[in-house]
């Protein structure tokens, strides 16, 4: 039985098999040592092969992936993590303020979509908050990556401004959302895909 991997919390991975079922799967442990240099040999967004027998149900066999997206391990194993798969785009959420996404953290990240075959859109978030000087930051960073190459969409999750658009955009696309702690992934996501009840929380400032 053929499915995609639509969650992973911790060993478990949810896989939505291709005539519909929901089943909650782990991977056989020898399936973890066929040379895969990842913290995580199976991602969200991969096609697998499963097998349900006495003791649950098995992922067996990945398909080949024709692209992923990855972060280093934070330990000395010099692994990667595999963030998601066979992916159309991903959006990555920055705000210059309430936190502060840093330009290293969007290059690096840029960097690895790129490697990697990914098209990503910046999405600057928390427009709202804005003062004039960093309104005027915001836009000399919108200027300087989609001199680039790279389209930005700015929006506020709380006034709903550029949201129509950025709805537009994942309509019939397989989509990463991806950014820091804080810059308000979960609220987005609840505002396009109303039914997610992504938890949310306040961010403090430091």
């Amino acid at each position: 039985m053929k499915g995609l991997v639509v969650k992973n919390t911790g060993s478990w991975y949810t896989v939505r098999t291709d005539d519909g079922q929901l089943l909650e799967c782990k991977i056989k442990g020898n399936f973890r040592l066929k040379g895969i240099r990842s913290t995580n040999p199976v991602a969200v967004g991969d096609r697998v092969e499963v097998k349900t027998i006495a003791d649950g149900c098995w992922i067996v066999a990945i398909e080949d992936r024709r692209n992923y997206i990855i972060r280093k391990s934070q330990n000395l194993s010099k692994q990667s993590h595999i963030i998601a798969a066979n992916v159309d785009q991903a959006f990555l959420i920055v705000t210059v303020d309430r936190p502060q996404t840093s330009t290293t953290f969007i290059d690096r990240f840029l960097a690895s979509a790129e490697a990697y075959r990914v098209p990503v859109v910046l999405v600057f978030n928390k427009t709202d908050l804005l003062g004039d000087d960093m309104l005027r930051y915001q836009q000399l960073l919108v200027h300087l990556y989609e001199t680039i190459g790279y389209e930005c969409l700015q929006v506020s999750a709380k006034t709903g401004d550029g949201i129509d658009q950025l709805r537009d955009m994942l309509d019939g696309k397989i989509s990463l959302f991806s950014g820091n702690s804080g810059v308000g992934k979960s609220t987005l996501l609840n505002l396009l895909v109303p039914s997610a009840n992504a938890r949310t929380a306040a961010i403090s400032r430091q």
